[in-house]
């Protein structure tokens, strides 16, 4: 992490800062849907801070769609080809990023329809959910949320990180997944999304979290 200078905030309070920031976030691309990133491991659960943004924006008067990577895992007859506890399967081929592409960022392009799924298989069931599509309205935001999510390129206008450190990511994910904390190590090494993200979040102690401002 360096010499990353973090600062004490409530989460209600950090959602309402987000929330703030965001409104006069523009696409660079001429996007009229502005496209954010909540990464970090289960663990760190981002996607309820992507709710509390998304609810903040809500009394703000501006749409926000949650999406989360877990409704986009690939069939288990694919994800798990290697076993049921292979890191490298998990941190390459878990997520159906090829979906995500075309069902939620593609639709989000400049010139796109804003017609974006919002999950498109159950794992429980292991078959697909045949969710609706939802219409995003012009600047409406996506706020997707998952682990991973800074190494596959996806056009984010704006990238939050929440990091554990590693003792953290080992105490707070159950013991019968730490079979993926390899590919979180990983993704430290390879991607460094404490120092690559836009905002840094520190959760160490849920009770307690920090970030950059």
């Amino acid at each position: 992490m360096g010499r990353v200078r973090l600062e004490a905030i409530t989460w209600d309070r950090l959602g309402e800062q987000l929330a703030e920031r965001l409104l006069d976030l523009k696409p660079a691309d001429g996007s009229p849907w502005p496209r954010i990133a909540f990464d970090g491991a289960p663990a760190a659960r981002p996607g309820d801070l992507a709710e509390r943004v998304s609810e903040a924006l809500r009394i703000r008067g501006r749409a926000s769609l949650v999406v989360g990577t877990q409704g986009f895992l690939r069939p288990a007859s694919l994800r798990l080809e290697y076993g049921h506890q292979d890191s490298e399967a998990y941190y390459t081929g878990w997520f159906d990023t090829g979906a995500l592409w075309r069902e939620v960022f593609g639709p989000l392009e400049p010139g796109g329809d804003g017609r974006v799924l919002p999950d498109l298989w159950d794992p429980a069931t292991d078959r697909a959910t045949r969710s609706p599509y939802v219409q995003l309205p012009p600047d409406g935001f996506l706020l997707l949320h998952g682990p991973l999510l800074l190494h596959h390129w996806f056009p984010f206008d704006l990238t939050l990180h929440v990091l554990l450190s590693a003792g953290a990511l080992r105490r707070r994910t159950p013991e019968s997944d730490h079979w993926t904390l390899p590919a979180f190590e990983r993704y430290e090494t390879e991607t460094d999304p404490a120092t690559t993200a836009d905002v840094l979040v520190r959760a160490d102690d849920p009770r307690h979290p920090a970030w950059n401002g």
